[in-house]
């Protein structure tokens, strides 16, 4: 995979795939834009080459329908602000108003195409939307990171047509230090995984199993591993056809000789709701009608001390159900855990990124990823679809990754 400074960009035209794919309040204004200032590097890199400058990207689900409410015309406008140059937001995402606008930019502009989903190609990875897009410049840049796990247009049939292609520094980041935390640790290296489903994770717990030294459970999913082992777990949000691999699961990392950490105790409420009464208990003693929510304090002094002696962590997924305030504490006592840490820290998923910004550590932290799925994917081993088309790999899309060992009841 080629580099944006491994090729010759000075005066030629840029096709940037971006994630801007940023959050709007009611009155369509940006209430965050860490995605935007994330590809900034790129994009000024680009204009001081003097390169023309497209930039495209997606925003929301939009169902290859155009939703007034999903236009980029916000990110125009927030990009404008910080490249201190006019950005110009163009009517579609392909087209021959699009084309001329295309044409028409001088050395130095921007050019920002509309909502890549506005047109159904762009998730069907539609071969004709990709020859669009790639006939609109001479080179093509991803930079888009949180995307490259998906099969679409602008991010594989386009790199079929481009002339040339290569990585963004934002997508070459998010790659160097997955290789420094996964492919070459300082050791130990400790996964956190939470979050609710062990379904949507299994990939990810059997590989990071064959590569971590100690892994730590939390969220609903560790209801799951409680189950496995017998406890009851009242009402609880649990996988009733997972259980068996939550089993497996520790079977694994007992033969791999992996230290797994589950919680010993846990804060559980009368009902899953902000006001209700809650209380601490051990992993064995929760009541028939409750709900476990979060990890207790014990289980927090226990993962601090399992995390104590780390040189690499790596994190994904919340401790509990952090949203509501009764309910942070543990997931909140990981970000201290984590940004008080002397390894290396590479935390990945959206409710992960947002506890950590919320509890005001996110400057203590290595690396944060702007990806969530395609994170997952790559604790999973799987090749993204995104490196594989820039890297001419196409017939390694759709590879189907090893068998999983431990498999989920029927």
């Amino acid at each position: 995979m080629r580099h944006i400074n491994e090729i010759e960009v000075y005066g030629k035209s840029l096709l940037i795939r971006a994630d801007f794919n940023v959050p709007l309040d009611s009155n369509l204004n940006i209430t965050d834009d860490t995605r935007i200032r994330s590809v900034l590097p790129t994009i000024n890199y680009a204009l001081d080459e003097q390169a023309k400058v497209v930039l495209c990207s997606h925003m929301g689900r939009p169902k290859g329908q155009r939703v007034p409410s999903l236009s980029l015309a916000p990110v125009a406008k927030r990009l404008s602000r910080l490249l201190r140059k006019d950005v110009r937001l163009a009517p579609d995402s392909t087209g021959q108003e699009v084309e001329r606008m295309v044409q028409n930019l001088d050395q130095g502009e921007v050019l920002l195409l509309e909502n890549l989903r506005f047109n159904p190609g762009e998730t069907k990875n539609d071969e004709e939307m990709g020859r669009r897009l790639a006939a609109l410049a001479d080179v093509y840049i991803n930079d888009a990171f949180a995307v490259a796990h998906r099969a679409h247009a602008s991010v594989v049939a386009v790199a079929r047509y481009v002339p040339e292609k290569a990585a963004g520094f934002l997508m070459i980041n998010e790659f160097s230090y997955f290789h420094k935390a996964l492919e070459e640790p300082a050791r130990p290296l400790v996964a956190v995984i939470g979050g609710a489903k062990i379904t949507s994770k299994l990939g990810a717990l059997e590989n990071l199993l064959q590569r971590v030294d100690k892994m730590i459970i939390g969220g609903a999913m560790a209801n799951t591993f409680l189950k496995s082992l017998g406890h009851e777990i009242g009402q609880s949000l649990y996988e009733p056809a997972m259980v068996g691999v939550a089993g497996c699961l520790l079977e694994l990392a007992k033969e791999l000789g992996v230290k797994m950490f589950i919680p010993c105790d846990c804060v559980v409420a009368e009902r899953p709701e902000p006001q209700a009464a809650t209380k601490v208990v051990t992993g064995t003693e929760v009541p028939p009608e409750w709900y476990i929510m979060d990890i207790g304090p014990a289980t927090s002094l226990l993962y601090a001390e399992a995390l104590a002696n780390a040189k690499t962590i790596v994190w994904n997924g919340p401790m509990g159900a952090f949203e509501m305030d009764a309910f942070s504490r543990g997931t909140y006592a990981m970000v201290r855990h984590v940004a008080e840490s002397y390894a290396l820290t590479i935390v990945g998923g959206g409710d992960t990124d947002v506890a950590v910004h919320k509890a005001g550590e996110s400057a203590k932290v290595s690396y944060i990823s702007t990806g969530g799925g395609a994170f997952i994917a790559l604790l999973e081993g799987r090749d993204l679809p995104a490196v594989c088309a820039l890297e001419d790999r196409f017939e390694d899309i759709d590879k189907e990754g090893p068998p999983s060992r431990c498999q989920p009841e029927k």
